[in-house]
């Protein structure tokens, strides 16, 4: 009994800890001027109330259904998560856990869309919601004051170089910084030194907010509201859109259909064992194969392949060909299997670029493609009972298919260049 307590307390305490890391990076988010630092807290109550509990209603789906076939399930485990200063929404999601073999695809298939299909009715009304009562454009002058001078038609204005670098001094070169310490500290007369000039950026980053289908499709529907609707750029001020958005985004993730993921569970139901196999790994490659697109050009290590010398070229091959070996290497048992397959997708991401240099993927999801392939894996394990759905749940799974492809984010939240 008392470890029973003790389970539900370190619940209850990732909870409570997951709701404050979520507020605060709400009100990050919101970025509405307070008074105090209880008026800031408050001000992201909208983002972590609404997006837990999209995220809740999620897990609980899953829940239900585990209990319902009589599965050892805990409650959801939160995970917070919250550095200030940087982008965070606060967690990274919640998970559930089950002990017991599940024995049959409609079992499978039950608990598996079970979780995404309550998360996206939670997460559709809720954007019904945040279109429908979205406030006047004079909100976004409280955030931004400085827009208000161009008598709301700020989105012409704003988003410009030339409006940035008049508003951001910190993003002078390293070079003026340098000469103008040297200036104070060495000069003797004016003749001695030209002073130097403040010489800015060739670019500037801006935060964005990108588009999937339903959201499109929403601000067709709600375009009766004019210039309130927000652009992507100012998207993350609003907290009721920017949850519904988040948790659109997390059903998409969750229903990939790869591994023990609910979209792979889904696809395991609809087809079984063998054809789930063709599909999780034909899907899981070109996922990888598009989310590297862009990689020869910039990267972390910061070498351009079509201009580099020679060691550098051979060092990012070492290093990305290693990289797509591990992503690789569980979905083969022969390890010269992995090998081609890494080599392949290198191959076709190196023509693509060098035809089409300005297509770009989308490189973050290439972390996610290293955790599946890596630790979640990417083939769905077989189940006792291979009976085929009835029509119902094939139904189900249909529909859960296009919520997937309606959710998909390519590019999430990115920074976007914006040059003179």
């Amino acid at each position: 009994m008392l470890k029973k307590y003790k389970q539900l307390l370190i619940h209850i305490f990732l909870f409570l800890l997951t709701f404050a890391t979520t507020t605060l990076a709400g009100a990050d988010w919101k970025g509405e001027y307070a008074n105090s630092m209880w008026d800031y807290i408050w001000s992201g109550l909208n983002f972590s109330i609404t997006f837990l509990g999209v995220l809740t209603i999620h897990e609980f789906g899953h829940y239900y259904f585990a209990k319902k076939y009589n599965l050892d399930v805990s409650l959801p485990y939160y995970i917070p998560f919250y550095f200030p200063g940087t982008p965070s929404i606060g967690t990274f999601g919640a998970f559930i856990r089950m002990k017991g073999q599940i024995q049959s695809r409609t079992s499978i298939f039950d608990i598996g869309i079970a979780g995404p299909l309550a998360g996206f009715a939670a997460a559709f009304l809720l954007l019904i919601y945040g279109f429908a009562t979205l406030p006047e454009k004079e909100y976004i002058y409280r955030i931004h004051p400085d827009y208000e001078q161009f008598k709301g038609d700020y989105a012409n204005h704003v988003y410009t170089y030339d409006y940035m670098k008049s508003q951001s001094d910190a993003y002078v070169n390293k070079k003026f910084i340098e000469d103008s310490i040297y200036y104070v500290e060495h000069i003797k007369t004016e003749t001695d030194l030209v002073k130097p000039e403040r010489v800015y950026e060739t670019s500037f980053s801006v935060l964005t907010v990108g588009d999937n289908l339903l959201m499109l499709f929403f601000k067709k529907l709600f375009s009766y509201q004019g210039d309130k609707i927000p652009n992507q750029y100012e998207f993350f001020h609003y907290p009721y859109l920017f949850a519904a958005y988040l948790a659109l985004f997390f059903t998409a993730l969750n229903l990939i259909p790869v591994g023990q993921l609910d979209g792979g569970h889904v696809i395991y139901g609809l087809f079984g064992h063998s054809t789930h196999k063709k599909i999780a790994g034909t899907f899981f490659t070109g996922f990888v194969t598009l989310a590297g697109i862009g990689l020869f050009q910039q990267n972390p290590a910061d070498i351009n392949f079509f201009t580099a010398d020679a060691l550098d070229k051979i060092q990012f091959v070492l290093l990305y060909l290693g990289f797509l070996y591990l992503v690789f290497s569980r979905m083969y048992e022969n390890y010269m299997n992995a090998i081609l397959a890494a080599v392949a997708v290198f191959t076709i991401q190196l023509l693509i670029e060098f035809i089409f240099p300005d297509v770009t993927g989308y490189n973050g999801w290439l972390l996610y493609a290293f955790l599946i392939g890596r630790f979640l894996g990417v083939y769905h394990p077989p189940s006792i009972d291979e009976r085929p759905l009835d029509l119902k749940r094939k139904l189900l799974g249909w529909f859960a298919v296009l919520v997937f492809i309606v959710c998909f984010t390519p590019e999430v939240i990115t920074f976007q260049e914006i040059a003179r």
